[in-house]
Protein backbone atom coordinates (compact mmCIF):
# COMPACT_ATOMS: atom_id res chain seq x y z
CA UNK A 1 0.00 0.00 0.00
CA UNK A 2 1.06 3.82 -0.64
CA UNK A 3 2.24 5.17 2.81
CA UNK A 4 0.87 8.64 4.05
CA UNK A 5 3.59 10.48 3.45
CA UNK A 6 5.18 8.51 0.15
CA UNK A 7 4.40 11.64 -1.77
CA UNK A 8 7.00 14.08 0.36
CA UNK A 9 10.83 14.03 -0.51
CA UNK A 10 12.94 15.10 2.62
CA UNK A 11 16.56 15.94 2.28
CA UNK A 12 17.96 14.61 5.25
CA UNK A 13 21.06 16.88 6.56
CA UNK A 14 20.61 15.97 10.31
CA UNK A 15 23.51 14.30 12.84
CA UNK A 16 22.80 13.06 16.23
CA UNK A 17 19.53 13.37 17.81
CA UNK A 18 17.36 16.24 17.62
CA UNK A 19 17.54 16.50 14.11
CA UNK A 20 17.47 12.47 13.09
CA UNK A 21 14.51 12.12 15.65
CA UNK A 22 12.56 14.71 13.65
CA UNK A 23 13.05 13.24 10.37
CA UNK A 24 12.54 9.79 11.44
CA UNK A 25 8.88 10.91 12.40
CA UNK A 26 8.37 11.49 8.80
CA UNK A 27 10.34 8.40 7.53
CA UNK A 28 8.27 6.12 9.37
CA UNK A 29 5.40 6.92 7.69
CA UNK A 30 7.00 6.82 4.13
CA UNK A 31 8.10 9.91 3.26
CA UNK A 32 11.22 9.94 0.59
CA UNK A 33 13.78 10.49 2.90
CA UNK A 34 17.65 10.97 1.88
CA UNK A 35 19.83 11.08 4.08
CA UNK A 36 22.81 13.19 3.37
CA UNK A 37 26.11 12.58 5.19
CA UNK A 38 29.54 14.16 4.04
CA UNK A 39 32.34 12.47 1.76
CA UNK A 40 35.27 10.55 3.42
CA UNK A 41 37.53 12.94 2.81
CA UNK A 42 35.71 16.01 5.05
CA UNK A 43 33.47 13.77 7.62
CA UNK A 44 35.86 13.19 10.61
CA UNK A 45 32.58 10.85 11.88
CA UNK A 46 31.84 12.70 14.61
CA UNK A 47 28.91 13.77 15.83
CA UNK A 48 27.14 10.59 14.24
CA UNK A 49 25.39 10.03 17.34
CA UNK A 50 27.13 6.48 18.35
CA UNK A 51 29.08 3.76 16.30
CA UNK A 52 27.56 3.54 12.98
CA UNK A 53 26.20 -0.41 13.78
CA UNK A 54 25.36 0.45 17.05
CA UNK A 55 21.62 0.76 18.21
CA UNK A 56 21.69 5.07 18.57
CA UNK A 57 22.66 5.27 14.80
CA UNK A 58 20.31 2.47 13.94
CA UNK A 59 17.68 3.17 15.39
CA UNK A 60 17.17 6.82 14.35
CA UNK A 61 18.45 6.51 10.55
CA UNK A 62 15.46 3.72 9.90
CA UNK A 63 14.11 3.97 6.68
CA UNK A 64 15.64 6.47 4.89
CA UNK A 65 18.46 6.09 1.87
CA UNK A 66 21.64 7.11 2.21
CA UNK A 67 24.18 9.21 -0.08
CA UNK A 68 27.32 11.32 0.29
CA UNK A 69 27.48 15.05 -0.95
CA UNK A 70 30.30 17.27 -0.29
CA UNK A 71 28.70 21.48 0.69
CA UNK A 72 31.93 22.60 1.19
CA UNK A 73 32.68 22.00 -2.36
CA UNK A 74 31.24 24.32 -5.33
CA UNK A 75 29.83 21.24 -7.33
CA UNK A 76 28.47 19.18 -4.50
CA UNK A 77 26.55 22.79 -3.11
CA UNK A 78 25.30 23.19 -7.02
CA UNK A 79 23.57 19.25 -6.72
CA UNK A 80 22.27 19.73 -3.43
CA UNK A 81 20.72 23.29 -4.82
CA UNK A 82 19.78 21.23 -7.67
CA UNK A 83 17.92 18.59 -5.66
CA UNK A 84 16.03 21.13 -3.36
CA UNK A 85 14.39 22.77 -6.51
CA UNK A 86 12.57 18.75 -6.92
CA UNK A 87 12.40 18.06 -3.02
CA UNK A 88 9.71 19.03 -0.63
CA UNK A 89 11.65 19.30 3.00
CA UNK A 90 15.21 20.05 3.92
CA UNK A 91 16.04 19.64 7.74
CA UNK A 92 18.63 20.72 9.34
CA UNK A 93 20.29 21.52 13.12
CA UNK A 94 23.99 23.02 12.20
CA UNK A 95 24.63 26.33 14.41
CA UNK A 96 22.52 29.53 12.83
CA UNK A 97 25.34 30.49 11.18
CA UNK A 98 26.79 27.49 9.82
CA UNK A 99 23.42 27.71 7.21
CA UNK A 100 23.77 30.98 6.48
CA UNK A 101 27.45 30.65 5.27
CA UNK A 102 26.49 27.41 3.21
CA UNK A 103 23.89 29.59 1.21
CA UNK A 104 21.25 26.87 2.37
CA UNK A 105 19.66 29.23 4.68
CA UNK A 106 15.44 29.75 3.72
CA UNK A 107 15.50 32.88 1.75
CA UNK A 108 18.43 31.14 -0.44
CA UNK A 109 16.29 27.62 -0.18
CA UNK A 110 12.99 29.17 -1.43
CA UNK A 111 14.50 31.47 -3.76
CA UNK A 112 15.21 28.10 -5.65
CA UNK A 113 11.49 26.41 -4.74
CA UNK A 114 9.32 28.64 -3.62
CA UNK A 115 7.21 25.88 -1.93
CA UNK A 116 10.10 24.11 0.20
CA UNK A 117 9.72 23.95 3.94
CA UNK A 118 13.19 24.02 5.53
CA UNK A 119 12.86 22.62 9.41
CA UNK A 120 15.82 23.80 11.57
CA UNK A 121 16.65 22.89 14.82
CA UNK A 122 19.28 25.06 16.96
CA UNK A 123 20.39 24.83 20.40
CA UNK A 124 18.95 28.41 21.54
CA UNK A 125 17.32 29.81 18.56
CA UNK A 126 18.34 31.35 15.30
CA UNK A 127 18.96 35.07 16.69
CA UNK A 128 19.31 36.16 19.88
CA UNK A 129 22.86 36.19 22.28
CA UNK A 130 22.94 33.06 22.65
CA UNK A 131 22.25 32.29 19.17
CA UNK A 132 25.61 30.52 17.88
CA UNK A 133 26.38 28.71 21.17
CA UNK A 134 26.60 25.37 20.96
CA UNK A 135 23.65 22.96 22.12
CA UNK A 136 23.56 20.12 24.03
CA UNK A 137 20.96 18.37 25.96
CA UNK A 138 21.72 18.54 29.32
CA UNK A 139 22.55 22.12 28.83
CA UNK A 140 19.36 22.57 27.83
CA UNK A 141 17.84 20.75 30.64
CA UNK A 142 19.40 23.05 33.31
CA UNK A 143 19.04 26.23 31.52
CA UNK A 144 14.74 25.07 31.14
CA UNK A 145 14.42 24.66 34.41
CA UNK A 146 13.68 20.78 34.35
CA UNK A 147 16.62 19.34 36.16
CA UNK A 148 15.52 21.77 38.98
CA UNK A 149 12.45 19.75 39.74
CA UNK A 150 14.11 16.82 38.89
CA UNK A 151 15.81 14.11 41.78
CA UNK A 152 14.85 14.18 46.02
CA UNK A 153 13.95 17.49 47.93
CA UNK A 154 17.21 19.12 48.69
CA UNK A 155 19.35 16.91 46.42
CA UNK A 156 20.60 19.16 44.23
CA UNK A 157 19.52 19.56 40.23
CA UNK A 158 19.33 16.04 38.57
CA UNK A 159 19.43 15.89 34.82
CA UNK A 160 16.86 13.75 33.78
CA UNK A 161 17.69 10.01 32.40
CA UNK A 162 16.37 10.33 28.79
CA UNK A 163 17.88 13.52 26.63
CA UNK A 164 14.66 15.09 26.98
CA UNK A 165 15.58 18.03 24.95
CA UNK A 166 17.01 16.88 21.89
CA UNK A 167 14.19 14.19 21.49
CA UNK A 168 11.00 16.88 22.19
CA UNK A 169 13.09 19.57 19.79
CA UNK A 170 13.02 17.24 17.64
CA UNK A 171 9.32 16.34 17.95
CA UNK A 172 8.27 19.76 17.89
CA UNK A 173 9.98 20.45 14.75
CA UNK A 174 8.39 17.11 12.98
CA UNK A 175 4.84 18.71 14.10
CA UNK A 176 5.88 21.80 12.72
CA UNK A 177 7.29 20.73 9.33
CA UNK A 178 3.45 18.99 9.23
CA UNK A 179 1.79 21.84 9.91
CA UNK A 180 3.86 24.11 7.55
CA UNK A 181 3.01 21.08 4.60
CA UNK A 182 -0.34 21.40 5.47
CA UNK A 183 -0.45 24.72 5.18
CA UNK A 184 1.18 24.66 1.38
CA UNK A 185 -1.80 22.60 0.53
CA UNK A 186 -3.75 26.14 0.26
CA UNK A 187 -1.01 28.68 0.06
CA UNK A 188 1.07 26.87 -2.06
CA UNK A 189 3.86 28.40 -0.48
CA UNK A 190 6.56 26.80 2.34
CA UNK A 191 7.36 27.98 5.52
CA UNK A 192 10.91 28.05 7.77
CA UNK A 193 10.07 25.91 10.63
CA UNK A 194 12.87 26.52 13.65
CA UNK A 195 12.93 24.80 17.03
CA UNK A 196 15.35 25.25 19.58
CA UNK A 197 16.43 22.58 22.18
CA UNK A 198 15.72 25.54 24.85
CA UNK A 199 12.46 26.17 23.66
CA UNK A 200 10.85 22.84 23.56
CA UNK A 201 12.61 22.11 27.33
CA UNK A 202 10.56 25.20 28.33
CA UNK A 203 7.42 23.93 26.56
CA UNK A 204 7.72 20.58 28.22
CA UNK A 205 7.93 22.29 31.77
CA UNK A 206 4.29 22.94 30.61
CA UNK A 207 2.01 23.20 33.77
CA UNK A 208 5.58 23.80 36.03
CA UNK A 209 6.19 26.82 33.94
CA UNK A 210 2.75 27.69 33.81
CA UNK A 211 3.14 28.21 37.69
CA UNK A 212 5.54 30.62 37.73
CA UNK A 213 4.46 32.43 34.60
CA UNK A 214 0.51 33.07 35.99
CA UNK A 215 1.22 32.78 39.80
CA UNK A 216 5.03 33.36 40.28
CA UNK A 217 5.45 30.06 42.11
CA UNK A 218 9.23 28.46 41.55
CA UNK A 219 8.15 24.78 41.74
CA UNK A 220 11.05 22.59 43.81
CA UNK A 221 12.04 19.20 43.38
CA UNK A 222 9.43 16.99 44.67
CA UNK A 223 11.55 13.38 44.41
CA UNK A 224 8.89 10.37 43.10
CA UNK A 225 6.33 12.58 44.56
CA UNK A 226 3.68 13.87 42.29
CA UNK A 227 3.92 17.94 42.35
CA UNK A 228 0.53 18.27 43.50
CA UNK A 229 -1.12 15.60 43.47
CA UNK A 230 -2.13 13.55 46.87
CA UNK A 231 -1.04 10.85 46.99
CA UNK A 232 0.76 9.82 44.04
CA UNK A 233 4.54 8.73 44.48
CA UNK A 234 6.89 5.56 44.63
CA UNK A 235 6.41 3.57 47.58
CA UNK A 236 8.32 0.23 49.09
CA UNK A 237 6.78 -3.35 48.86
CA UNK A 238 8.11 -6.47 50.39
CA UNK A 239 10.21 -7.23 46.83
CA UNK A 240 10.69 -3.64 45.24
CA UNK A 241 8.28 -0.93 44.87
CA UNK A 242 5.42 0.43 42.72
CA UNK A 243 3.73 3.72 42.16
CA UNK A 244 0.46 4.73 43.01
CA UNK A 245 -1.68 7.67 41.90
CA UNK A 246 -4.94 8.87 43.62
CA UNK A 247 -5.96 12.29 44.11
CA UNK A 248 -9.11 13.49 44.97
CA UNK A 249 -11.31 12.12 47.62
CA UNK A 250 -12.88 8.88 45.66
CA UNK A 251 -9.87 7.96 44.76
CA UNK A 252 -7.68 8.24 48.40
CA UNK A 253 -11.54 6.25 49.55
CA UNK A 254 -10.17 3.67 47.11
CA UNK A 255 -6.81 3.48 48.52
CA UNK A 256 -8.21 3.45 51.89
CA UNK A 257 -10.12 0.05 51.04
CA UNK A 258 -7.44 -1.35 49.65
CA UNK A 259 -4.91 -1.29 52.15
CA UNK A 260 -7.26 -1.19 54.95
CA UNK A 261 -7.27 1.92 56.58
CA UNK A 262 -10.27 2.25 57.46
CA UNK A 263 -9.44 3.53 60.97
CA UNK A 264 -6.30 5.56 60.64
CA UNK A 265 -7.81 7.60 58.07
CA UNK A 266 -9.96 9.58 60.18
CA UNK A 267 -7.49 11.18 61.33
CA UNK A 268 -8.34 14.55 61.11
CA UNK A 269 -5.13 16.03 59.88
CA UNK A 270 -5.43 13.76 56.05
CA UNK A 271 -9.31 14.40 56.17
CA UNK A 272 -9.25 16.56 53.12
CA UNK A 273 -7.50 16.77 49.96
CA UNK A 274 -5.64 19.89 51.06
CA UNK A 275 -5.13 18.50 53.90
CA UNK A 276 -3.45 15.40 52.68
CA UNK A 277 -0.88 18.31 50.73
CA UNK A 278 -0.17 19.67 53.61
CA UNK A 279 0.83 16.59 55.55
CA UNK A 280 2.00 14.65 52.92
CA UNK A 281 4.91 12.94 54.58
CA UNK A 282 2.37 11.51 57.28
CA UNK A 283 -0.03 9.72 54.67
CA UNK A 284 3.05 8.43 52.32
CA UNK A 285 4.26 6.73 55.41
CA UNK A 286 0.88 5.54 56.42
CA UNK A 287 0.33 3.54 53.01
CA UNK A 288 4.21 2.35 53.11
CA UNK A 289 3.52 0.62 55.81
CA UNK A 290 0.96 -1.29 54.33
CA UNK A 291 2.61 -1.83 51.03
CA UNK A 292 5.54 -3.37 52.64
CA UNK A 293 3.79 -6.25 53.81
CA UNK A 294 2.92 -7.70 49.90
CA UNK A 295 4.60 -8.39 46.15
CA UNK A 296 4.97 -5.78 43.78
CA UNK A 297 2.61 -7.99 41.60
CA UNK A 298 -0.04 -8.42 44.23
CA UNK A 299 -0.71 -4.84 45.10
CA UNK A 300 -0.30 -3.66 41.46
CA UNK A 301 -3.44 -6.54 40.84
CA UNK A 302 -5.35 -5.40 44.16
CA UNK A 303 -5.35 -1.70 43.40
CA UNK A 304 -5.84 -1.60 39.80
CA UNK A 305 -9.12 -4.53 40.59
CA UNK A 306 -10.43 -1.07 42.80
CA UNK A 307 -9.82 1.34 39.75
CA UNK A 308 -6.45 2.78 41.32
CA UNK A 309 -3.57 3.31 38.90
CA UNK A 310 -0.81 1.02 40.33
CA UNK A 311 1.56 -0.19 38.53
CA UNK A 312 5.46 -1.65 38.35
CA UNK A 313 8.51 0.10 38.48
CA UNK A 314 10.82 -1.51 35.51
CA UNK A 315 14.43 -2.03 34.53
CA UNK A 316 14.36 -1.68 30.35
CA UNK A 317 14.60 -5.81 30.37
CA UNK A 318 11.46 -6.56 32.59
CA UNK A 319 9.52 -3.32 30.37
CA UNK A 320 9.71 -5.50 27.24
CA UNK A 321 9.13 -8.86 29.16
CA UNK A 322 5.76 -7.30 29.71
CA UNK A 323 2.51 -8.67 28.89
CA UNK A 324 1.11 -5.30 27.72
CA UNK A 325 4.16 -4.32 26.13
CA UNK A 326 4.41 -7.65 23.86
CA UNK A 327 0.68 -7.24 22.93
CA UNK A 328 1.38 -3.77 21.92
CA UNK A 329 4.13 -4.95 19.79
CA UNK A 330 6.50 -1.79 20.59
CA UNK A 331 9.45 -3.84 19.65
CA UNK A 332 10.07 -3.65 15.76
CA UNK A 333 12.10 -6.03 13.98
CA UNK A 334 13.78 -4.72 10.88
CA UNK A 335 16.28 -6.95 8.73
CA UNK A 336 20.26 -4.99 8.13
CA UNK A 337 21.67 -6.89 4.79
CA UNK A 338 25.15 -7.04 7.19
CA UNK A 339 24.06 -6.96 10.41
CA UNK A 340 20.70 -9.09 10.17
CA UNK A 341 17.78 -9.21 12.16
CA UNK A 342 17.42 -5.65 14.62
CA UNK A 343 14.86 -5.03 16.85
CA UNK A 344 14.08 -1.68 17.32
CA UNK A 345 11.44 0.49 18.94
CA UNK A 346 8.37 1.73 16.45
CA UNK A 347 6.78 4.91 16.18
CA UNK A 348 4.41 4.96 19.41
CA UNK A 349 1.04 6.13 17.28
CA UNK A 350 -0.60 3.55 16.04
CA UNK A 351 -2.80 4.75 12.54
CA UNK A 352 -5.47 1.71 11.96
CA UNK A 353 -4.80 0.31 8.43
CA UNK A 354 -1.52 1.48 7.78
CA UNK A 355 1.81 -0.44 9.83
CA UNK A 356 5.12 1.92 10.64
CA UNK A 357 7.69 1.30 7.49
CA UNK A 358 10.56 -1.14 8.39
CA UNK A 359 13.43 -0.53 6.24
CA UNK A 360 17.03 -0.38 8.07
CA UNK A 361 19.52 2.39 8.32
CA UNK A 362 21.34 2.89 4.52
CA UNK A 363 25.08 2.10 4.94
CA UNK A 364 27.11 5.41 4.30
CA UNK A 365 26.16 6.34 0.56
CA UNK A 366 24.74 3.55 -0.37
CA UNK A 367 22.17 5.09 -2.71
CA UNK A 368 24.59 8.05 -4.08
CA UNK A 369 23.65 6.83 -7.75
CA UNK A 370 20.23 5.94 -7.56
CA UNK A 371 19.30 9.15 -5.68
CA UNK A 372 21.68 11.50 -7.65
CA UNK A 373 19.56 9.93 -11.32
CA UNK A 374 15.56 9.99 -9.48
CA UNK A 375 16.87 13.82 -9.35
CA UNK A 376 17.66 14.02 -13.45
CA UNK A 377 21.53 13.69 -13.16
CA UNK A 378 22.76 11.96 -15.91
CA UNK A 379 25.41 9.56 -15.81
CA UNK A 380 28.09 11.56 -17.16
CA UNK A 381 27.31 14.34 -14.52
CA UNK A 382 27.60 11.58 -11.62
CA UNK A 383 30.74 10.65 -13.16
CA UNK A 384 31.75 14.05 -12.82
CA UNK A 385 30.65 14.82 -9.33
CA UNK A 386 33.01 11.77 -8.57
CA UNK A 387 35.59 13.14 -10.11
CA UNK A 388 35.24 16.69 -7.88
CA UNK A 389 34.73 14.30 -5.03
CA UNK A 390 31.77 16.33 -4.82
CA UNK A 391 29.88 12.82 -3.51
Amino acid sequence: MTMPLARFTVLDLTRVRSGPTCVRQLADWGANVIKIEATDEVDTGKGLGGERDGPDFQHVHRNKRGMTLNLKSPEGLAAFRRMVAKADVVVENYRPDVKTRLGIDYHSLAAINSRIVLGSISGFGQDGPYAKRPGFDQIAQGMGGLMSVTGLPGQGPVRAGIPVADLTAGLYCALGIMVALLEREVTGKGRWVHVSLLEAMIAMMDFQATRWTMKGEVPKQAGNDHPTTIPTGLFKTSDGSVNIAGGGQVMWDRIVKVLGLEAEAQDPDIATDKLRSQNRAKVNAMIERVTLTDTSANWVEKFNREGVPCGPVYAMDQVFADAQVKHLGVAMTVQHPRLGALDVVRAPMQIAGVDCARNPTPERGQHTEEVLAEFGFSAEEISALKTAKAV
